[in-house]
């Protein structure tokens, strides 16, 4: 491994970094800091995804298969490409629509996108700043800190106590430490192994360091590995595998069916290529070719309202996780409340305001070069505003970085009588177990027990009256234990000053939006670092309300498995806790079945952020936050993730909407098929009818994205679940079965013989093909009205048209279709399509008809409800 002098000088660089105009330079030279974009993004797989969709593939063979029949080999006065055109038509439009909603959603995804910026600290020309990710380049000296994302491949310059979790990279479940020096490469099994060597990807756990770049892009460790990766599938959500196992029930469905009506017909009217056209013609009926394009439009629309509404959502697929969610986990911190830390208090051990205590807060604040949150900026604008700092006063030495284990932090600052000072702050229990001296009116003593209890006792009146305290503690010319520097270990020793008491007030907002997330199913744990008084101060302030006692990280650790699974069921608050212990908890509440969302802003929420089914994040969150998670909010505010969680619902409604009633409407239609093939003399309907009646439907249905869901449905969570789509068909499939038969019945006995003039049987064959054609017409009609407003029927769990209406575009554009549909037999291209003008006989019918069906779906429905409490 080269000295870091020589890497500096083969790179052209130095430590106070490259100029501007250099960085212009290299990154013409050599491109963006960005990965290979996936071949999924391509305009061609683009169009490839959009048309070879499952129900497509079947459309082109049938369409092949009615091309071969009715024009390749049939008679020279017989050939006909009617049939053939209707379903390429059905094909262009399922994937020209697909495809331009693949378009708008990948536009929409990185407009999205572009509202979340990640950034770095680089040093340029000896001056820091914040810059995206894509700007840096090879030779730029980046700053870290806790909480960042490494930006590209780095070679450690100088290093604290930096710790980097690189699971992505390695696998290793455990932080590992980086620093400057590192053994010879003979003692390493991979480049992640090199402590010297920071890798793009990863992240920063705790510590701070400083690296020089000599890697970005394509040509970094994470985006060799990317390429290897680049074409691959994502990793599917259960809403994938849904849509997916709903796709191939389908196909099966009609795998079977088709073939039975063409052997039926072939053997109950003697004419196999009819039967064979007919049976093609139900095989595409029976397939909702629509289905891709009302998913992916029904997710882009749902994306951009979400982003409308302040949530931004990076995967659209995790919108249906974000619907399903029925449990929130969330710190208080930024969400409860304000997320507007003041210090109001900086007291002495006596409880007094004391100068001494602001002045060294201030100078462990200001000086340290991690994660600075808000308590930190709380500590040095109320210095600005009460004291009289002035900087060339003091200098930095030193620093050991905040971790989560040990809970605090230390600054070691030189004055100019050349004093050194180590200043460190944290909680106020491990404050108190590093110190062994107090300060009482400018004096040391030793801190005795009974002085312990006092400063706890003053803690703990300060933390019920809802203020978060942290201990400040310092020692005097420290001397490093081993080695040259100081490290935690010289953490001991220290003279106790006093606490510092924080106000972060909760929000307004909060109570109404934990209320309105009750009703809508969606139970709130807090996961949180603060101690318990803290937490139930903020919890009493908003209402919120504490099933059984608070549980400590303690309680976690020293608990079993089963234990734990009932803990996190009966309790909502949860305190004290490390983030493994985030983590473990939303595990195991995955592991009890449930839908978990993890809404977090910190690196110490990262793990149990990633660990959820949903991982929401702020727009302010540090790196790593906004890189765990599938969602990220504009604003910290629980209303906001409220309104996001019911167009998540809504979204998924629109698609079970399409999904089950055309599932229960093609299943219906396939015993009226089967029936009528058993027992008419005629086909009920002619292939090239029943194509163009699947085209109408289809893009009637078109219309279902725009449509709204009634309120009631909006406040439950909603969950994939497959099987319900085969219950739903077998209940709700057969009502229009027992309608189509009955309109068979009455055109058969009733209407056509009183049009024509007499029975089927007694009719030259002249009359018989006018009787077949006006049966064909009046089914044709029926089936229109039938499949189309059992639309608006199963739409809704009320009585449809009264108690709910659809949305204004989807009753338009369906009324459209059924009025369309109806006067077509009028028509000149009615009759090229073997259609005859129906009798007015026939409309006061299908208004019986329609009356009754719509009140027995209304019925059947009622009880399907009743029975398995749901019907979308």
């Amino acid at each position: 491994m080269k000295p870091i002098a020589d890497v500096l000088k083969a790179l052209n660089t130095t430590d106070k970094g490259i100029s501007e105009n250099e960085a212009k330079q290299r990154i013409e030279k050599y491109g963006p800091n960005q990965l290979s974009k996936q071949k999924g993004n391509t305009v061609f797989t683009q169009i490839r995804q959009a048309f070879l969709t499952p129900f497509n593939v079947v459309l082109a063979f049938l369409a092949i298969i009615s091309y071969m029949l009715d024009y390749h080999l049939a008679s020279a006065e017989d050939k006909d490409l009617t049939g053939t055109i209707i379903m390429i038509v059905m094909i262009l439009a399922s994937g020209i629509v697909t495809l331009i909603q693949s378009v708008k959603s990948n536009k929409a995804a990185e407009k999205l996108e572009s509202m979340i910026k990640v950034t770095t600290n680089v040093i340029r020309g000896g001056s820091s700043s914040e810059i995206e990710l894509e700007r840096v380049v090879i030779g730029d000296i980046v700053a870290l800190s806790a909480g960042d994302i490494i930006p590209a491949d780095l070679r450690i310059i100088r290093a604290r106590d930096l710790f980097v979790a690189q699971s992505t990279l390695s696998g290793e479940s455990y932080p590992v430490e980086k620093r400057t020096i590192s053994p010879k490469h003979d003692e390493m099994h991979s480049v992640t192994d090199l402590p010297s060597i920071a890798l793009m990807g990863t992240n920063v756990v705790s510590g701070s360091a400083t690296g020089v770049v000599i890697a970005t892009g394509r040509d970094t460790q994470f985006g060799k590995i990317s390429d290897t990766l680049a074409g691959r599938s994502p990793k599917k959500t259960s809403f994938d595998i849904g849509i997916s196992k709903t796709s191939w029930l389908l196909i099966r469905f009609m795998a079977i069916m088709a073939p039975t009506v063409c052997v039926l017909n072939g053997m109950t009217k003697g004419d196999w290529i009819a039967a064979l056209t007919f049976g093609l013609s139900t095989a595409v009926g029976l397939t909702p070719e629509m289905l891709p394009v009302i998913v992916s439009t029904n997710l882009v629309r749902g994306a951009l309202k979400m982003s409308r509404q302040g949530t931004i959502v990076k995967d659209i697929n995790s919108i249906q996780n974000f619907g399903a969610m029925d449990v929130l986990c969330t710190d208080k911190t930024g969400t409860l409340t304000q997320d507007k830390v003041i210090l109001e208090y900086h007291y002495d051990v006596n409880g007094k305001e004391n100068e001494k205590v602001l002045r060294h807060a201030y100078l462990n604040s200001y000086y340290q070069t991690g994660l600075k949150n808000l308590m930190d900026k709380a500590i040095i604008t109320a210095a600005k505003k009460e004291l009289n700092i002035v900087s060339s006063q003091f200098s930095k030495v030193d620093e050991i970085p905040f971790d989560f284990h040990r809970r605090r932090m230390s600054t070691v600052i030189q004055y100019l009588d050349g004093t050194i000072e180590m200043i460190t702050k944290g909680a106020v229990e491990e404050m108190l177990a590093i110190s062994s001296q107090l300060t009482v009116d400018n004096e040391n003593i030793p801190l005795s027990n009974s002085w312990k209890e006092k400063i706890r006792q003053q803690v703990e009146d300060l933390n019920g009256d809802g203020f978060r305290v942290l201990g400040l503690a310092y020692k005097e010319n420290p001397i490093p234990k081993n080695g040259d520097e100081l490290a935690v270990d010289d953490e001991s020793e220290m003279i106790f000053l006093g606490v510092l008491a924080f106000l972060d007030p909760p929000k307004t907002t909060a109570s109404n939006a934990v209320a309105n997330l009750k009703k809508s199913g969606v139970s709130i744990k807090i996961l949180t670092g603060d101690n318990e008084l803290v937490t139930k101060s903020v919890c009493n302030n908003i209402g919120f309300h504490i099933n059984g006692k608070v549980v400590s990280g303690i309680d976690i650790d020293t608990k079993d498995d089963s234990v734990l699974s009932k803990l996190v069921e009966e309790h909502n608050v949860f305190v004290k806790l490390s983030p493994d212990q985030k983590e473990f908890i939303v595990k195991v509440l995955r592991k009890n079945n449930h839908v978990v969302g993890f809404l977090g802003d910190g690196i110490n929420d990262a793990p149990a952020m990633k660990a959820s089914d949903v991982g929401v994040s702020v727009d302010t969150a540090v790196d790593i936050a906004k890189e765990s998670s599938g969602i990220i909010l504009l604003k910290k505010d629980l209303s906001i993730l409220y309104t996001g969680i019911r167009i998540g619902r809504e979204t998924f409604g629109n698609i079970m909407k399409y999904i089950k009633a055309t599932c229960s409407s093609n299943f219906g239609n396939v015993f009226s098929i089967l029936v009528a093939s058993a027992f008419l003399p005629f086909l009920p309907m002619q292939p090239l009818q029943l194509l163009f009646l699947n085209l109408v439907y289809d893009l009637s249905c078109l219309s279902i994205p725009l449509d709204t869901m009634d309120k009631d449905y909006l406040d439950t969570p909603k969950k994939w679940e497959s099987q319900t789509i085969g219950r739903f068909m077998v209940w709700l499939g057969p009502t229009s079965s027992i309608f189509d038969i009955t309109t068979y019945a009455l055109l058969y006995w009733y209407i056509c013989p009183s049009f024509i003039g007499h029975m089927y049987p007694e009719l030259s064959e002249g009359s018989k093909l006018l009787f077949i054609q006006l049966f064909n017409a009046g089914w044709f009609v029926e089936s229109l009205w039938t499949q189309t407003f059992v639309l608006h029927a199963l739409r809704t769990e009320k009585v449809p048209f009264i108690q709910s209406m659809a949305s204004g575009p989807m009753t338009m554009i369906t009324m459209i279709a059924v009025a369309f549909g109806s006067i077509v037999p009028f028509t000149g291209f009615g009759k090229s399509l073997g259609l005859l003008p129906l009798p007015i006989n026939f409309w006061f019918v299908l208004g019986a008809t329609m009356f009754l069906y719509i009140a027995l779906v209304t019925l059947i429905k009622t009880l399907y409800i009743k029975k398995f409490k749901t019907l979308l």
